[in-house]
């Protein structure tokens, strides 16, 4: 990525992270990538929504392609390590995962080193559970994730529903139970 786009990106991130990060109340932003959709595998007709389409490295550094997630009902979370809502944010994110044994959850992290993430994960303790280290902020891009907290939920039809801030406990936990058809 040339050197002008990734300060651009990190000046915006950095902006919307200063005025974003602990901000109450969550804005979706529901899309779908129903005109963008492609196929899993020769012969496999599960939708891919463009969101989905990327490769990334995890934390531990194992390649993860985002178009595993097609077909299955899965919840993406957008974190950095330094962000106050997203450490009050991380048991929450563990406990209804552990709780959600139908849904795929994935974290993905962002801004920092990957050492860094790996200490909050270690920290937080959510190493069952996918977590990206996205320090370029491509998946973000994906998704069109700007600020943290951010959480996409994706439905097993493609359907991928962004919302941009905090997310309680409880309204996880409902987003989480429509998607896995609770």
């Amino acid at each position: 990525m040339p050197r002008r786009w990734i300060t651009l990106f990190a000046i915006g991130v950095a902006a919307t992270a200063i005025t974003a990060c602990g901000a109450p109340g969550a804005q979706s932003a529901p899309t779908n990538a129903a005109g963008s959709a492609s196929h899993a595998a020769a012969g496999n007709s599960t939708h891919v929504p463009e969101q989905l389409q990327f490769t990334a490295k995890t934390i531990g550094g194992q390649t993860f392609s985002g178009t595993s997630l097609a077909g299955k009902p899965a919840v993406l979370w957008f974190w950095t390590p330094w962000c106050p809502t997203c450490q009050h944010e991380a048991p929450i994110f563990g406990n209804v995962a552990a709780a959600n044994s139908t849904v795929t959850f994935v974290g993905v992290g962002a801004q920092e080193q990957a050492s860094a993430m790996q200490a909050f994960v270690d920290k937080y303790q959510l190493g069952s559970t996918t977590q990206l280290a996205d320090s370029e902020g491509t998946v973000w891009s994906k998704f069109g994730v700007t600020q943290q907290p951010a959480w996409a939920f994706v439905g097993a039809d493609g359907k991928v529903d962004v919302v941009k801030g905090t997310l309680s406990a409880q309204e996880l936990t409902e987003r989480v139970n429509e998607l896995a058809g609770r």
